[in-house]
């Protein structure tokens, strides 16, 4: 087996070295004519495409999310974007809990407003 090995290496170096440099780039040389335009691969609109992958607004407008925030809100975000994964993993945590105590202390009010009848309907007579 090693011998079929050495065999089929030594043809291979036998077959690159009897083709000389010149020629093998003589035969990859093309002799086209590349004078023309490219053809144009999609020349009609795709339908749908724009929906996916809207164009650039060349209007440079001011961005409207940041109407209305103060330099304190502009704070909070500049240490929220400088916190680590973890970090923020805690921040959302953190919401959460407090989302969850907030709609607790809801319904307890809710409660307590349908005990003290607050939501009864008025009739006009």
């Amino acid at each position: 087996m090693a011998a079929k090995q050495n065999y089929i290496m030594a043809e291979e170096q036998v077959a690159s070295d009897d083709i000389p440099l010149t020629s093998l780039e003589d035969s990859l040389f093309s002799s086209e004519k590349l004078d023309r335009d490219s053809p144009e691969l999609w020349p009609e609109q795709i339908p749908g495409v724009s929906e996916f992958a809207p164009l650039p607004n060349t209007n440079k407008s001011p961005v409207s999310w940041d109407k209305g925030l103060t330099n304190e809100d502009f704070h909070v975000i500049q240490q929220l974007g400088s916190l680590s994964t973890s970090s923020m993993i805690m921040e959302v945590k953190k919401l959460h809990d407090l989302a969850y105590q907030l709609g607790l202390e809801e319904a307890k009010e809710m409660t307590r407003g349908k005990v003290l009848n607050v939501f009864r309907l008025r009739r006009h007579r």
